[in-house]
């Protein structure tokens, strides 16, 4: 027989058997066997273990147990946590070759062991590591979009954002912020890259943004200080220049709603969902990527959001989505389930989008982030002078 133990608070436990039978000795017997290896720390052999005076107080009864040999266990700190021990039905001697094997093979298990324990340290840490970095990113992404929107007269708004890793940073991002006046401006858009590079450059984009349009709000001219800001920043580097792409806008109030003027800098169209059900997009045509070209052209066009009517800002992560048959969901394919859920509201929208994200599951390779603004519906019931807004991170 033989068996592979290792010492706990409740006694001996077996790791490893081979001809024993099920379940410790009766009679506390193989504890005493195995103290007595703890006790010498080196291999220990009992020829007859009947006739040992170490086991007089706690004899193996009906085991039948009577030659024991065993190998301690011992950890570099030098304990003594186990042995490798093999036993027979009758008494018997040990030679050296054979003392030599048994320890030997305690040596192979100590290994093991180590490895075994090496191991788990070594995924206890990267667990470690990793939950520490998802809490990093998870606080680092939630600096580069606002916390919650604010509230617009006359206006619902709501925002969303998918990111595909939980311990990557992307690089999406949007905001929405008052001008002057009654104007308010918005944004969304997403930068190259991942992780801290792309964090660094979300941030300096965003902040560009606020701020280009408090010297200039045409939304052209935000786009084209953001350019050129991107462009002196990185000015003189061999690598290629980091861009971005990204749509800005500028909300105008008018009677029943809102004039919408938008800028396009090489990003894919808004949608605008109106009140009788027809999706609209809204593209500036020509608008070039931001921070990469020289001389880029940004173009803008206008609309206006009536009572009903929604506007969706996205980034490519939904559009570029693989579906069930591998083809990428593409505007066209966005419009269509925006129209199925026509009209719809800014929290309608984004219960729409969250929707088709899910159903789209692994298809879906990209963070993505979206914004929505919508004027109500003048048969709801909800007054002009009653916004509401909800951000929302998923």
């Amino acid at each position: 027989m033989a068996t592979v133990t290792f010492a706990g608070d409740e006694g001996v436990r077996r790791v490893a058997a081979h001809g024993t039978p099920d379940g410790p000795f009766p009679g506390g017997c193989e504890d005493s066997l195995y103290a007595a290896v703890l006790a010498r720390g080196e291999v220990c052999v009992i020829p007859d273990v009947t006739a040992d005076p170490a086991m007089a107080a706690d004899p193996p009864g009906g085991t039948g147990v009577r030659f024991f040999a065993a190998a301690p266990i011992t950890v570099p700190d030098g304990r003594c946590v186990g042995s490798v021990n093999v036993m027979d039905v009758r008494p018997r001697q040990a030679a050296d070759e054979d003392v030599s094997a048994l320890r030997d093979l305690a040596a192979l298990v100590t290994d093991e062991l180590e490895l075994r324990l090496a191991a788990s340290r070594t995924l206890a840490t990267e667990r470690g590591l990793r939950a520490d970095a998802e809490r990093l990113a998870r606080t680092l992404q939630q600096t580069l979009v606002p916390h919650t929107l604010p509230e617009v007269p006359g206006l619902r708004t709501a925002a969303a954002y998918h990111p595909v890793s939980v311990d990557e940073v992307g690089g999406d991002f949007y905001d929405l912020f008052p001008l002057d006046g009654n104007r308010w401006a918005f944004f969304l858009g997403d930068v190259c890259g991942k992780g801290a590079d792309a964090a660094v450059l979300t941030s300096l984009v965003r902040y560009t943004l606020r701020a280009a349009a408090v010297y200039d709000p045409d939304p052209c001219a935000v786009l084209a200080n953001l350019d050129a800001v991107l462009q002196q920043e990185h000015a003189g580097q061999v690598m290629p220049p980091p861009y971005c792409t990204a749509v800005f806008g500028v909300l105008d109030p008018v009677a029943g709603g809102f004039e919408v003027t938008l800028a396009g800098g090489g990003h894919p169209p808004s949608l605008v969902v109106r009140a009788a059900g027809a999706v609209e997009a809204v593209h500036p045509e020509g608008g070039q990527l931001i921070g990469i070209l020289r001389d880029p052209y940004f173009a803008q066009v206008s609309t206006r959001l009536g009572p009903g009517d929604a506007l969706l800002l996205y980034t490519d992560g939904l559009t570029e989505a693989r579906t069930g048959t591998g083809a990428r969901l593409d505007e066209e394919g966005l419009a269509a389930h925006l129209a199925a859920a026509a009209p719809t509201s800014a929290d309608g929208l984004l219960a729409t989008v969250h929707k088709l994200i899910t159903t789209l599951g692994d298809g879906v390779s990209d963070d993505t982030a979206v914004l929505a603004l919508s004027v109500p519906a003048r048969s709801t019931g909800v007054s002009s002078e009653e916004p509401q807004c909800s951000t929302t991170t998923v």
